[in-house]
This record gives C-alpha cells, structure tokens and sequence, in this order.
C-alpha cells in the first residue's frame, strides 16, 4: 500500500527554501518598489531601479534568506513621495531575480483579477524551471479599487473576491497537476481543454502564500496555502499578541482543514548604537518626515472609507505604514533586534520578512553586524 505524504514533506522533499531546519526564517518584503516599505522624504529610501533591488536580492541570497517577496502595486499613494508610485513587476521581476540567485526563496505577488489563471499558471512553472525549484506564489484577491478599476473591472465585494480566488487557484493547481488536457465551467471562469507542460520543477506543485486578515481570508489561506502571513493589528503588536494570532490561526488550519500551515509577520526594524539614537531616529523618518498624505490615502483604502477606529489609533496605524507597512516594530541597539526576533520566534511564528527604512544601507549594517548574532543564538 502506497504510503500518503503530508503538503509539509512534499515540500521539504523538494528542498523547498521555505522547508528547511532553521528555527526563524527571513525574508525581505516590498523591495520591487519605491520606497519599499516605508513612506519618508529622508535620503536613502529605496529607489525603483533594477540595480538596487538586485542588490537587496544578493544580500538576502547572502544570508540565505528564506523568501524575497515583492508586493503587487499598479499605482502609487499620491503625496510628497507618490509611495510605490514606481516599481517593478512581480512575475517579470522574479524571474530576473531567480536567474541571479541560487538559494533564496523567490515569490510572486499575483492579483486575482489582473491576470488569468491559465497565464499565472504558464507563468509560474517557468519560473519555477529558472530558479530550480525555489518559486512561491503569493495570491492576493485586491483591495484597491483604483487599481482594480485600471484593468477594467470593479472591485467585487469582500468575500466574492475570495470565491473568485478559489475558483482561480483551483485551476491553477489543476494545471500544474493534471496530465490530460481539462475543461472548467465554474460562477468567474470558463476553460476548456486547459493543458500546461513543462509541469512546475516542485511536484506535485509550487509554495502558495497568502496574507488574508478577514474570515473569509484566512479560511482560504488555511484550506489552499502553505504559508499565512498575518498582520499585527494596533493593540496587538507585542509577542503576547502575536502567540494569540499564530496559535488562531494554526488551528483553524488544522481542526477545519487538517492541514499544517506555517505563519509569518512582516517586520520593519531600527537599529541603533543606542535604544535612544533608534528611537530617534524612528522619529526622524516617520513623525517628522514621514508622508502622512499617502498614509492618509493607503489606509483609507485599505479601510474602504470605513472609520471604525477612533481617530488616536487611526493616527497610530499611519503611523506604522510610515515606518514599515504596517508591520511589527523592532527598535533598539544590536542586542534589542536580536532578542525581538527570538521573542518573535518564541510565539510560534515560522518566519519574519523585514524591511528597512534606509533599505540598502540598513540592510547592508544588520547584515554585517546584527545577522552574525542571530546564527549565535541559534535562530539561524
């Protein structure tokens, strides 16, 4: 009798980036953009250009990051900094940086609606063939309307998005599975005698990612993905906060689904000789150069216009766009990044993706400096 092997050996079988040994895995999240996560007028933020975000690539290629993650943006923010206004593409993008690296996890950012599903699965198995295996699809339903709106279509209500998803990545994984040529009439997409080769290098297919908050969101990312990545929410960023979040969602994955999932956090960090010069200088780059117009804008957004939060946590959340998309902050000297990271660890997240606000040099200075410390203790 043939044995049944779980989602999680398939992929450590492949030697997937994602499924190796180390206690935290990293990442690098926006870098296919400018400004990548933060949004601030100070010298250095990072620019749209193929020469820097190569040089992002190699560094986490250095450190043998577990996953470069681009976003997917059509448009930017509006004002003083226009945040992400210019930036790569995320399928073109990533085949360029799987052909210059040979570690690193490399992943798309594909939006549901601005691509069909026959294409992103073509697409996909290329990529996958140019990087030897280490390709990871990052599915995203959209929630910009203005950018949805460019490709000609609205932007459906919340959870139809989430039904449009499924449909969309049940026949992406249908084609990268099936042999024989297969036809699909479903509610959002009609196929008929869908066939795909070269089938995908990760068999039976490649690393799904998604980043869904909402109900409907994480039961897709529990039922289809390999990877979660949760946000955390004003309120909750602290380790006590995050254990609760990684806890919910880990068992949503395995009591509704049976599946075990990994999950991730998007983390900015500010590093300094001291606890007060990191301190200060958050406060230099977000309070008093920070683009609050375009935080403004991105939240409203992201918010659908919904003022559900009381004006003091709504400033607080721009806040956090500024300095790092939102993410978790990790401020201090040498030491205090390292031990966040550990405490990050210790609440049963399976990785962070950083980012920077001077993301070269920032970067360039953890690598250096920081990173050695963390092989110390084990993280990695």
């Amino acid at each position: 009798m043939a044995l049944t092997i779980t989602r999680e050996e398939q992929l450590r079988e492949r030697k997937h980036p994602l499924y190796n040994d180390r206690a935290l895995k990293l990442g690098t999240f926006s870098t296919n953009l400018s400004g990548g996560c933060s949004m601030s007028t100070i010298d250095g933020v990072l620019e749209a250009t193929w020469d820097q975000t190569t040089a992002l690539a190699r560094m986490g290629e250095e450190m043998e990051f577990e996953a470069l993650v681009p976003v997917g943006r059509w448009r930017g923010f509006g004002g003083a900094t226009n945040f992400n206004g210019a930036g790569f593409e995320c399928f073109t993008w990533a085949a360029g940086q799987a052909a210059q690296t040979e570690k690193a996890g490399v992943f798309v950012t594909s939006h549901v609606p601005t691509i069909h599903p026959v294409m992103a699965a073509k697409q996909i198995s290329t990529i996958d063939h140019i990087s030897s295996g280490r390709v990871a699809l990052n599915v995203v339903t959209g929630w910009n309307a203005a950018e949805i709106e460019m490709f000609g279509a609205p932007l459906l209500p919340h959870d139809e998005r989430y039904a449009v998803a499924q449909e969309w990545i049940d026949i992406v994984r249908a084609l990268w599975t099936r042999d024989d040529p297969f036809s699909f009439e479903g509610k959002y997409y009609h196929v008929k005698d869908a066939i795909l080769r070269p089938k995908p290098v990760q068999q039976p297919y490649p690393a799904l990612m998604n980043a869904g908050s909402s109900a409907a969101g994480r039961n897709f990312g529990a039922r289809n993905c390999d990877v979660v990545f949760i946000s955390s929410d004003i309120g909750q960023k602290t380790p006590e906060g995050m254990s609760e979040k990684v806890a919910q969602f880990k068992r949503l994955a395995r009591e509704e689904y049976g599946r075990d999932i990994q999950v991730w956090v998007n983390a900015y960090i500010v590093e300094g000789d001291t606890e007060a010069d990191a301190n200060a200088f958050l406060d230099y780059y977000a309070n008093q150069h920070g683009d609050w117009e375009a935080a403004t804008n991105l939240v409203d957004g992201l918010m659908g216009g919904s003022a559900s939060y009381d004006p003091q946590t709504m400033e607080q959340m721009k806040l956090h766009f500024i300095a790092g998309w939102g993410g978790y902050p990790i401020v201090g000297t040498q030491a205090q990044v390292v031990d966040s990271l550990i405490a990050l660890s210790a609440t049963g997240l399976d990785g962070v993706l950083l980012s920077w606000p001077r993301y070269i040099e920032d970067m360039r200075r953890f690598q250096e400096n920081t990173y050695p410390l963390l092989v110390e203790a084990g993280l990695r």
